[in-house]
């Protein structure tokens, strides 16, 4: 599953680990989050996180 990287904060959201705090299991793909998920760092919205290129 590819990372996604925050562009305003530089948080990186990795499938593997998700977004506990923010209801988000382990496992799941950046794809799969709920479209009002925000950043648990800065609060901007998941169109402006980007692919990770690796």
């Amino acid at each position: 599953m590819k990372k996604y990287v925050c562009s305003v904060c530089g948080h990186e959201y990795d499938p593997e680990v998700g977004d506990v705090d923010g209801g988000i299991a382990p496992g799941t793909a950046f794809e799969d989050i709920p479209d009002d998920w925000v950043c648990p760092v800065c609060g901007a919205t998941k169109d402006q996180f980007e692919e990770v290129e690796e």
